[in-house]
């Protein structure tokens, strides 16, 4: 559940801000409100930081010895750290200059790759004496065409390109030279003079390296430096920029506001009144955006806290905590999307002896394991009842595993279709993948459903039982809507989308519900004590309102995915031993084939995950949380504490 909180405003002295911050971090109950403030402390903690990433990016890249790997790290106080992380900045810096140097450098002695050495002091010699030198390029077959008024001097050609020297021809470009003639620019620098800078700069730029992994070592120190620091800058930001008094009187006043959960109010009130600090309180307004939310649930339903903190989804203070459920159908994902209960069983015992490593060290409980366990545990179940065990075929497996499977939707049963009742004289019959598919449709109907089933209760909690007639409306599609996909994906005969079962009308019936239920929808769904109000704004979104019948029936096809992932896992499994099958009985090629088993599978085991970050995660985080109306617009409690 998401916790109830409460507003409270600070008063203290001026005059005492320094050391109340100090006491209000020990108590660490208090979410601050966002405040911004800058002072001289505050910009050297940024620049710190600043240096502290560069010189930790730069460092982190040296690879070190085996020796240097194996030795403790160093530690290091923070003004070696600080020193340390602005030498490197600069020499890094001075690293990226000497680079771009030696890049110039070196293209300009590649201009001049045909020319020879190039010496400006003989060409400034040789001026001063009144012997002027130019240099040019034209076409091979261009040379022979120029005047022979003009004084060229030959320096060498090839098949494409003449390199020739006009001697005296003037400040300007002569009159009479082909215009194909292309002067060459003079060096920046006289080309044995390029190559001593560049020699220079190449020895700088070792040295900068030596350095460099001379204090790899001290990344880790960085590291420790930064997290502390972190804290620093934290109360700094907070320090300046409280607000408070400009009187300059001793007894100016300053102040503060944050959100404390409720349950810990008096706690709080306590420690406020032990420090002489006046305090207001109020209860926090749902409508206020800057409420954070502090979720509490038992110990099963935080296990999802590691996934959630991981994607970062925060639900607002005014929504939903779906922890519980989130964590329910992302376990069900879970467990379709990886499939095979070989692959769960290899999850689970490596949670299981980490967890035990962990239990022997005396660490604490870590809910990372807790949730793997649990996502391997619903792997083996979804294999079992599937018989899927490393991609092995049933014919393959003892018959004890095959019985552990349900015939509707096992591998071991592919001759085996199901005839619902109302199907006369067996005529049609559904396949494995077909009851699948139902089983994904029918789980999207679950899921859905008790997202309308849940904001409807909070409106009649909320006392406003028309807007949940609203939700109940779209409850309402949702079922009619079920019926339409098991016909157009499943079978049209099965699932007759107009006709009877029996003399049922089932048909009449869905189409029934769609339409009463989008009446519903439509009329009060956006209901706040006027109806006409609650249509016209219907009106004024009537295309959203719409698309929002075809919505429906796409977030139930969406839930598909899950049976579609699943088998393309199982084709790759089943890929992976058709290949590895014909070496297993060699002896010389077996470590082959076991390498192929082993890098095969754990691909496969990768997309597994990255499939059920996309998928599995998607379910709960869009299609459940938009027909429950949850945005994750909400801020993580995170109180100002040590």
């Amino acid at each position: 559940m998401i916790e109830k909180m409460t507003k409270v405003s600070i008063v203290l002295l001026n005059r005492e801000k320094t050391s109340a911050l100090l006491a209000l971090r020990k108590i660490g109950l208090v979410h601050l409100e966002n405040l911004e403030g800058s002072n001289e402390k505050l910009t050297a903690f940024k620049e710190y930081t600043n240096n502290a990433n560069v010189a930790e990016a730069i460092l982190g890249e040296v690879k070190l010895s085996k020796e240097d790997k194996k030795a403790p790290a160093p530690s290091a106080s923070n003004e070696k750290v600080i020193e340390l992380c602005a030498e490197v900045v600069a020499k890094n810096d001075r690293k990226k200059q000497l680079l771009e140097e030696i890049t110039a450098d070196t293209t300009e002695l590649e201009r001049f790759a045909y020319w020879g050495s190039v010496s400006l002091e003989d060409i400034a010699y040789l001026k001063e004496r009144n012997i002027q030198l130019k240099m040019y390029e034209i076409a091979a077959d261009k040379y022979a065409q120029i005047d022979e008024e003009i004084q060229t001097i030959l320096v060498n050609n090839d098949k494409k390109t003449v390199r020739f020297l006009i001697l005296n021809g003037g400040e300007g470009r002569p009159e009479k030279l082909l215009p194909e003639a292309f002067e060459v620019p003079l060096p920046r620098l006289s080309t044995a003079e390029l190559e001593k800078e560049i020699k220079a700069d190449e020895a700088e730029v070792s040295k900068i390296e030596s350095f460099f992994i001379a204090n790899a070592k001290y990344v880790q120190a960085i590291k420790d430096f930064k997290k502390a620091l972190e804290k620093d800058i934290e109360f700094e930001t907070v320090n300046a920029g409280m607000e408070h008094e400009t009187a300059g009187s001793e007894n100016d006043l300053a102040w503060i506001s944050g959100y404390v959960p409720t349950e810990n109010l008096e706690e709080f009130k306590a420690a406020c009144a032990a420090n002489q600090w006046a305090v207001a309180c109020e209860d926090a307004q749902l409508e206020d955006t800057e409420v954070p939310t502090k979720l509490k649930n038992n110990k099963l339903v935080s296990l999802i806290y590691p996934l959630t903190d991981f994607l970062g989804t925060v639900p607002g203070y005014n929504e939903y905590d779906i922890s519980g459920w989130f964590l329910l159908f992302f376990t069900i994902f879970f467990g379709m999307i990886f499939g095979d209960g070989g692959y769960g069983l290899l999850v689970t015992v490596v949670a299981l002896a980490m967890m035990i490593k962990n239990a022997i060290a005396k660490k604490p409980f870590s809910p990372l394991l807790g949730l793997v366990t649990l996502l391997g545990g619903a792997t083996i179940v979804w294999g079992a009842v599937t018989c899927t065990w490393f991609g092995i075929g049933p014919d393959y497996l003892p018959d004890w595993i095959k019985n552990l499977s349900i015939p509707f939707i096992s591998n071991a049963y592919s001759e085996f279709v199901w005839v619902p009742f109302w199907v006369e004289n067996g005529a049609f019959g559904l396949s494995k993948d077909q009851n699948l598919q139902i089983f994904c449709f029918a789980l999207a109907l679950i899921q859905l459903s008790i997202a309308h089933i849940k904001a409807a209760k909070r409106n009649i909690s909320n006392k406003n039982v028309l807007k949940a007639f609203g939700d109940i409306g779209s409850l309402l599609q949702l079922i009619g809507m079920f019926w339409i996909v098991l016909s157009m994906v499943v079978d049209s005969k099965v699932f007759p989308m107009l006709g009877y079962i029996g003399s049922v009308p089932v048909g009449y019936i869905e189409i029934s519900l769609i339409a009463v239920g989008f009446l519903l929808s439509f009329v009060l769904s956006n209901y706040e004590g006027n109806i006409v109000e609650s249509i016209m704004a219907s009106l004024k979104n009537i295309i959203s309102v719409l698309l929002g019948i075809v919505n429906v029936f796409s977030d139930i096809v969406s839930y598909i995915r899950l049976w579609a992932v699943g088998l393309a896992g199982a084709a790759i499994s089943d890929t992976v031993n058709t290949m590895a099958g014909p070496i297993l009985g060699h002896a010389i090629l077996f470590i082959f084939a076991i390498l192929l088993l082993t890098f095969g599978h754990g691909l496969n085991m990768i997309l597994n995950v990255l499939s059920v970050i996309v998928h599995g995660v998607r379910l709960n985080t869009l299609e459940f949380s938009t027909h429950l109306g949850v945005s994750w617009s909400g801020k993580k409690y995170q109180p100002f504490k040590e």
